[in-house]
């Protein structure tokens, strides 16, 4: 049945009592993040094996945010979409018991196969888009589409097992028409409206484009030294298919990637339109059969990935190295900037707010540049957001007391360097033989002095620089 838009799903159950009544968690973890843990649960009953997600209540910032979260999750009731079975809650934590997906990440089974065909990556977009149409059609915005959203049900072959879409942090309802305002998103894969704050349900599209050009060549189209860099590409929208990586790659398939990455919203592929699609439809016809891409695609995607990791890893690390004092500051200097109270600061506001902090030329063009690159749309002006964003990152990027504690917690035993089994344990990958090769090439890339480690400096240098 059809519930204000959504499809209500009958079978999803509140659980009442204690969770270990129904089920018994496995003491290892199957993940680990900043929302809680994931472990798999036997259901006592049925002997049936979940997933179970176990967040702890004190540790999120927005408790109603959350129960959106889990609404959506039990609307969705599709193949391609991880299904959530049963909510628990405790005065502690909330439980949600899931579909477990054996199969890893997308970029991981790529890896793994160590081949990957024209084919298989249509039957695999296939799949997304297929997840993407349903929830468009039941007007849920996802918002947030990016490999790591991807798993694949199964350890079998590609063209055997189901991609499943997951985590709906920050999904969203929406109706017919509305402009959704809200920035959210990673910013290889954010389409350029959802930086200016208007945009509909076709950003996602956007997303499933950008995700589609990394899988056939290993890496994005929008690309550059900071995440600044990334945002101002994107902004531009302009992106080429470099040959030696895409000679073998058919015609029919950039085509669907020009489509999907349409600047004008209105211009771009629906969800719909891309599953009718030849390239889809018929699994990519006018492929050579031949491993697509150049001979690196799986070294640049192991690359890409684990950069990712990485530096995710090292910024998590870092935001919890930054108190209150930080945002606080950084909240007081916006109020008394914005002079006329309406909520965004114009550049003459913020210059002369600079002036009276005290800033030196230097310091001001580099906090205005910084800002500026931040200014989504353009207008000249830059809203709370933005502003706590922007000279946030900067602040945590440049202070190096800040990157010195979170090079401490990745350095686990104190000599001032990090080796490549540090970084596996920091990386919490559960099957190390298989991150080895890609931690192997990490290091490299960031070890400048060669010796096989990463010193504090070398650390510095990455995070400053970002990734590409």
């Amino acid at each position: 049945m059809k519930a204000g838009g959504f499809h209500v799903s009958s079978f999803v159950v509140d659980g009442g009592g204690n969770i270990s009544e129904f089920y018994e968690m496995e003491k290892k973890k199957l993940g680990e993040g900043s929302y809680g843990t994931v472990c798999r649960a036997k259901n006592k009953t049925t002997g049936v094996i979940r997933a179970c997600k176990s967040m702890s209540k004190g540790q999120m910032k927005n408790l109603d945010r959350f129960k959106q979260e889990i609404n959506i999750m039990k609307s969705m009731d599709h193949p391609n979409i991880c299904k959530l079975y049963e909510t628990f809650e405790d005065t502690r934590k909330i439980y949600l018991i899931m579909e477990l997906c054996t199969g890893g990440e997308l970029f991981d089974k790529i890896i793994e196969s160590g081949n990957f065909t024209e084919a298989q990556a249509a039957i695999t977009m296939q799949h997304l888009f297929r997840a993407i149409f349903y929830m468009h059609e039941n007007h849920i915005c996802h918002r947030d589409l990016k490999p790591e959203n991807f798993l694949f049900a199964t350890k079998d072959t590609v063209e055997k097992s189901i991609v499943k879409v997951i985590d709906f942090g920050l999904a969203t309802t929406f109706t017919a028409g509305q402009v959704l305002t809200t920035k959210a998103g990673t910013p290889y894969y954010v389409a350029p409206q959802v930086l200016a704050g208007k945009y509909c349900q076709e950003s996602d599209l956007w997303s499933m484009g950008v995700i589609m050009y990394v899988l056939i060549c290993g890496y994005p189209p929008f690309h550059g030294d900071t995440d600044a860099d990334v945002l101002a590409k994107v902004r531009l929208g302009n992106f080429s298919f470099q040959n030696s990586d895409w000679k073998n790659v058919s015609e029919d398939a950039k085509t669907l990637i020009r489509n999907l990455l349409k600047m004008n919203p209105k211009d771009r592929y629906t969800a719909e339109q891309a599953l009718n699609n030849t390239w889809i439809k018929n699994k990519a016809p006018k492929a050579t059969g031949e491993k697509i891409g150049s001979e690196d695609l799986v070294k640049n995607l192991k690359k890409f990935r684990s950069q990712n990791q990485l530096k995710k890893a090292a910024l998590h690390v870092i935001a919890q190295q930054l108190n209150d004092k930080h945002i606080k500051k950084l909240r007081e200097n916006f109020i008394a900037m914005d002079v006329n109270g309406d909520g965004s600061l114009t550049t003459a506001e913020l210059v002369e707010g600079l002036k009276k902090a005290g800033m030196n030329e230097a310091e001001m063009e580099e906090l205005t540049k910084v800002i500026s690159e931040v200014d989504a749309d353009g207008s000249g002006s830059i809203d709370y957001t933005e502003f706590l964003a922007a000279t946030l990152e900067k602040r945590a990027y440049m202070e190096e007391d800040i990157c010195w504690q979170a090079f401490r917690v990745f350095d686990r035993n104190g000599d001032g360097k990090i080796d490549k089994k540090e970084l596996s344990v920091v990386l919490q990958d559960p099957d190390l033989k298989k991150v080895a090769e890609d931690i192997e090439s990490l290091v490299k890339e960031i070890d400048t002095s060669g010796d096989g480690e990463i010193d504090f400096q070398e650390f510095m240098v990455m995070m400053k620089a970002g990734e590409k």
